[in-house]
């Protein structure tokens, strides 16, 4: 991704279904727990809103995971990206970038394994994505 380009998003995922989606050319999970069908929508974040989210949301994570970066602009008409409130109820809190359709495994370009260690989000060194 260019440095005057769209920002990078990220998604935290189960290494296990990213692993899947290498096999079918497609990740189709929203969020720990939940499928793109089930929600809508896959929950994305800026680079500087992950930890917060970790804090959030995988403190008590145990398995392996895995941080895609997926270039926006590689995602097609198929899947829009809308910046949304994170809390529908706050519509001034904090936005995040959801994505509205599948994420085509080309659209991630970078890829750092991941896991929670004592609520802190422990990241190791970036790989090449199917993308890069």
């Amino acid at each position: 991704m260019s440095a005057d380009g769209p920002r990078p998003v990220w998604h935290l995922a189960d290494r296990a279904h990213w692993e899947e989606a290498l096999t079918s050319g497609s990740y189709e999970r929203s969020t720990r727990g939940a499928t793109l069908a089930e929600v809508g929508f896959v929950h994305a974040a800026y680079p500087e809103q992950l930890p917060g989210v970790v804090a959030a949301h995988y403190v008590r994570e145990t398995g392996e995971l895995v941080v895609l970066e997926i270039d926006v602009a590689r995602l097609g008409e198929a899947t829009p990206v809308r910046v949304e409130p994170g809390d529908p109820d706050d519509p001034e809190g904090e936005h995040y970038p959801h994505l509205y359709g599948p994420v085509p495994v080309e659209a991630v370009v970078r890829t750092r394994p991941a896991r929670v260690e004592r609520g802190w989000l422990d990241l190791g060194g970036w790989e090449p994505g199917p993308g890069a």
